[in-house]
């Protein structure tokens, strides 16, 4: 089993650990200053620590703190060129953490999915290594990409849980205004998005082709998607997650001129 700590048990981390435990490919150190925090996630770790230097001895080391605490917690560890970095932080480059290390820098921009090992997760091309796609794997889909689209990408999979939980959201609430019961409008419209997505991950047929694939002529699809096409939820949606990528490069600029 591969050794893998990870630094920062928020959101993000502890998915992560629950994740690859219930891969059993790896042995996951869980490292946070929270007592509590390490207690919620003690059940998903070989080991739980509040000192850092502990966390060093991995193999791969994941820092998965807030951006604004990175570079606080990079001047913490020590990690040798054999180690292998990686950071979860929005909007801070590479080359700024390099700065802080001598072990090999990946930067990931992965999401909460990862907790059910069915994550979407961006990689720098650049500096990904093979142990890094590994773990990747293991906990879900990802593709590496040039550092210069890192902003775009936590838009559309680091921050689009939450649209697409706010799309799911009304369309239950929709269920529910017209008769189902909670229960019943919240589980047909999550394992709608759940059945539609996956159907697109092993299609190659464009979107608009899938979308007229459920269209009858005169019949119910078309009349509802009349009415989204007719709106603007389109750009409603670029519009959030260009807002997204927008705060991502900001998040950048600032740590540039710290």
């Amino acid at each position: 089993m591969t050794d893998v700590s990870v630094i920062g048990c928020g959101n993000m981390g502890s998915a992560l650990l629950q994740g690859l435990s219930a891969s059993d490919q790896y042995a996951v150190t869980a490292c946070d200053l929270d007592p509590d925090a390490l207690e919620a996630v003690a059940e998903y770790s070989s080991r739980t620590t509040t000192d850092p230097a502990v966390a060093t001895e991995s193999e791969i080391v994941v820092v998965a703190v807030k951006p604004d605490i990175v570079e606080a917690v990079l001047e913490e560890i020590e990690l040798s060129p054999d180690q292998t970095l990686v950071s979860i932080a929005a909007g801070v480059p590479t080359d700024v953490i390099e700065q802080y290390t001598d072990a090999t820098v990946v930067r990931v921009m992965p999401n909460l999915a990862a907790e059910t090992r069915t994550m979407a997760a961006a990689v720098t091309e650049h500096s990904v290594t093979d142990d890094v796609r590994e773990l990747l794997d293991a906990v879900g889909e990802f593709v590496e990409i040039d550092e210069s689209k890192m902003d775009i990408a936590t838009a559309v999979n680091g921050s689009g849980p939450a649209f697409v939980y706010y799309l799911l959201g009304a369309m239950a609430e929709a269920g529910v205004d017209d008769g189902l019961t909670p229960e019943q409008a919240r589980l047909l419209a999550a394992q709608t998005f759940k059945g539609a997505a996956e159907t697109v991950l092993q299609s190659d047929r464009p979107i608009d082709e899938m979308i007229d694939s459920v269209c009858s002529p005169n019949g119910t699809t078309i009349e509802g998607m009349e009415v989204l096409w007719d709106s603007d939820a389109d750009a409603a949606v670029a519009d959030a997650v260009t807002a997204a990528a927008e705060r991502s490069a900001e998040l950048a600029s600032n740590g540039d001129n710290e």
